[in-house]
């Protein structure tokens, strides 16, 4: 591959960390990985990082010395709806990764954290982003009153059109390509995020939750995404 092919494929990640020390050894970890990686030190910072240097995928720290991230976040949304954000956490409890969730964040990592896992996280959104270029005449599907339009990552109802995240838009497919059948947690886990199961990851969890508020009428009754316990979830149209 020559080096103007590399400068072409080469995917920028920009992380807003403000602990000197993490900053440096993420840096050097997603390098070497073969990331280039644009560092900044604030929210406001980050946030004018993002819409002036357009990163392909954002790591976002939640404790920031000016705003936290769920605000970084919100404002990164404004102007960009589908740009990929991880967020940094050192909160464990469902609450706060959920509001991270609903702040616009496309997945969320723990600390302490390994490195494997982060960058298999963002392996796994730079795949589906390649899959829905590969797939772009792909039609839209409804689920129930909801159309879902997986190339333009967009859920509309009626008159109105919500964009929805990269993980959102893959749960949604893989659940709508096997409709009525139920898909356990671990497979899902496996396919969308390119990890294995552990009994703390709630991941597929927390994106049930997400995308209920989104979708059901009800979202404490639902109708479309059902729970089937001891195994997983299954899609009713």
């Amino acid at each position: 591959m020559s080096g103007d092919q590399e400068a072409e494929t080469l995917k920028t990640i920009l992380l807003v960390e403000d602990d000197p020390a993490l900053a440096l050894g993420l840096c050097d970890a997603l390098e070497f990985e073969g990331f280039q990686v644009v560092h900044a030190k604030t929210g406001q910072e980050g946030i004018t990082e993002a819409s002036s240097d357009g990163p392909d995928a954002i790591i976002l720290d939640l404790m920031l010395p000016d705003m936290n991230g769920y605000q970084v976040c919100t404002e990164i949304r404004k102007g960009d709806p589908v740009i990929p954000i991880i967020m940094l956490t050192a909160r464990s409890q469902e609450a706060d990764k959920i509001r991270g969730l609903e702040s616009g964040a496309d997945d969320y990592v723990t600390k302490p954290f390994s490195v494997g896992e982060l960058v298999a996280r963002i392996r796994a959104i730079f795949r589906r982003a390649e899959r829905v270029t590969a797939d772009s005449g792909r039609v839209t599907f409804r689920i129930g009153e909801n159309v879902v339009d997986p190339t333009a990552q967009t859920l509309t109802q009626g008159r109105k059109t919500t964009p929805l995240s990269f993980y959102e838009t893959e749960l949604l497919r893989i659940l709508h390509e096997r409709a009525g059948e139920p898909i356990s947690r671990d497979e899902i886990l496996d396919k969308i995020w390119g990890l294995s199961a552990s009994p703390s990851n709630r991941t597929v969890d927390n994106f049930v939750v997400k995308l209920r508020k989104k979708i059901e009428p009800s979202p404490d009754r639902p109708r479309h995404i059902l729970t089937v316990y001891g195994v997983g979830y299954k899609l009713v149209l």
